[in-house]
């Protein structure tokens, strides 16, 4: 129950040097309103303090904001010369000080920041963090699925610290930052750096190679290239060099893309088209709420979800620390990344009206503070996420929530990542621009059109319920499309599902995408495939190796080159 587990890993895979000391694990937080302040207890960090394994379970007022503190000191020769601190995350504005300093100010729960805190570090002395939170679970900042009245597709909100805390030493010409851009044939690394000469060892099946360079990028290309995919997620790890500074990282090459055979478009994988058997995943966990216990619980979501023949995650309006990513990077699992949501959510307009059909014409009003705000995380989860190969698609819109503007964000966010498909409006509302055509269907029988022209997505459908007694998270209230007695029944219902509307719309429309809502329960919704606490898996396993075998050969049969 201690935040030990998530100090104890890397958090930033591609990017790793050896001076990480984890800020991770007991601090005192203390909660402030009209002036005064109340300490509450020791918290876990990085547990919100809304979550049993923070030991503190207590929701934060809108006017009240959370007091971090920590004491700590710097192992003896950490600093080799500037010390950064990083935020995986905070929740929802964070004021940070050092040793009484103020370093600034972050807006925005779901992104990483940092400070250099070089001037202010004490090297033999203790040193003290505070970090002031506030929440007041601002609409016109992202906030995804929280919600202060929770119940149904809304979730226990979260506020404060809930991605790991910590320290680095770099040199003090040091690299700011890589990024790597990958095909089927070559790989590009592009940094920033000191112009000094760099040195970059790639390890390869042949051994491992070397190449220098003084300018800002290399591009190397890669003899008897091992593709990366679901079903061989080879990554190549190297170590980049330069002056001082020594960083280890990795890529995997890989591609993504459309291609027409025949009269349909199709999604491909390294240059063919390629069947994404998926799962919504909201990255919700009973204990931790934003976080499982320890960064294994990524591996086990992953893990099982690749036993029940599934290789895509939709990872839903929720950005996820790195190392969710780097377990998908790893073990071969591809993610259409979600961005998170701002703006007022309307039942009516964004959900009940497009249930029964009317899925034209609405447009939200976005304040310019908002825009300024959506757009920034746009580009920073790009930024973010843009090493990472198992990322493919990217979501803007999520079923009219917050949408403005979606054709001219579309040409925004594809010119700052073309290598990945860009889906404007998820389920409806559609503009003119987009990779895709990206359908939702619950309540009724599936029934798409393939325009001829892009790729077809059912990028939700299914729902379907199946609770299990002593795994609930309210035994009073539960959620779904279509309720099931038993998992027998739940199997049953998922079979005829894929074989008798899904496997028909590839063979007949050339569907190339299928996302099944959901990976697990999340507290009233019951519609998960594992329960709330990962303790059942509800379906059969051996049934859903068939179906995602069934799915690929009725793929294969429509979408090969005659």
């Amino acid at each position: 129950s201690s935040g030990e587990g998530w100090g104890e890993v890397y958090p930033r895979s591609q990017m790793a040097r050896d001076s990480f000391f984890s800020l991770c694990g007991t601090w005192r937080l203390s909660v402030g309103s009209d002036g005064k302040e109340s300490y509450l207890g020791d918290i876990q960090v990085p547990f919100p303090p809304e979550s049993r394994l923070s030991g503190i379970e207590r929701a934060l007022g809108e006017r009240e904001v959370y007091l971090y503190d920590r004491m700590f000191l710097l192992p003896e020769s950490f600093s080799v010369g500037r010390v950064l601190l990083h935020f995986g995350a905070v929740d929802q504005i964070a004021r940070v000080y050092f040793n009484g300093y103020f370093l600034g100010e972050h807006i925005g729960g779901y992104l990483p920041f940092s400070f250099d805190v070089t001037d202010q570090i004490h090297l033999k002395e203790e040193n003290h963090i505070r970090v002031e939170v506030s929440d007041p679970l601002d609409t016109e900042l992202a906030y995804g699925k929280q919600r202060k009245d929770r119940g149904g597709m809304w979730y226990t909100p979260i506020s404060g610290i809930w991605q790991t805390v910590w320290m680095e030493s770099v040199p003090e010409n040091y690299i700011h930052g890589i990024q790597i851009a990958s095909d089927a044939k070559s790989v590009t690394v592009s940094l920033s750096a000191p112009d000094e000469e760099k040195k970059l060892f790639i390890e390869t099946e042949e051994g491992t190679k070397t190449y220098s360079f003084v300018s800002d990028s290399i591009t190397v290309p890669i003899s008897k290239p091992h593709l990366w995919s679901p079903e061989d997620p080879h990554l190549y790890h190297f170590t980049l060099e330069c002056g001082s500074d020594r960083i280890r990282s990795y890529f995997a090459l890989r591609s993504i893309s459309t291609e027409r055979v025949g009269e349909k478009v199709y999604l491909t994988l390294n240059g063919k088209p390629y069947f994404f058997h998926g799962l919504l995943d909201q990255g919700y966990y009973p204990d931790g709420i934003y976080l499982p216990a320890s960064p294994y619980g990524y591996l086990w979501d992953i893990e099982n979800v690749k036993k029940l023949g599934f290789n895509t995650l939709r990872k839903h309006i929720k950005i996820e620390p790195e190392l969710f990513y780097y377990y998908c990077d790893k073990l071969g699992m591809i993610v259409f990344q979600d961005m998170v949501n701002s703006g007022k959510y309307s039942f009516i307009l964004d959900t009940a009206l497009p249930t029964i059909g009317l899925r034209k014409g609405i447009c939200h009003k976005a304040s310019k503070r908002r825009r300024e705000q959506f757009e920034r995380d746009c580009e920073e989860t790009v930024e973010l996420l843009y090493n990472h190969p198992s990322v493919l698609y990217y979501t803007i819109f999520n079923e009219g929530w917050g949408q403005y503007d979606a054709d001219r964000l579309y040409g925004k966010m594809k010119k700052k990542d073309p290598t990945r498909i860009w889906d404007a409006t998820s389920g409806w509302f559609r503009e003119k621009l987009s990779d895709v055509v990206s359908e939702h269907i619950y309540f009724r029988r599936l029934n798409l059109k393939n325009d001829g022209e892009r790729p077809l997505v059912l990028s939700e459908f299914g729902g379907y319920s199946c609770n299990i007694q002593g795994h609930l998270f309210n035994d009073k209230n539960q959620y779904g499309y279509k309720s099931f007695r038993d998992t027998k029944e739940f199997t049953q219902g998922l079979s005829r599902l894929y074989r008798n509307e899904v496997i028909p719309m590839i063979e007949k429309e050339g569907l190339s995408a299928a996302i099944l809502t959901q990976l697990s329960d999340v507290e009233d919704e019951t519609n998960g495939l594992a329960s709330y606490d990962r303790k059942v898996i509800k379906c059969d396993e051996n049934t859903m190796q068939l179906i995602a075998s069934e799915l690929r050969e009725a793929f294969e049969k429509v979408s090969v080159k005659e």
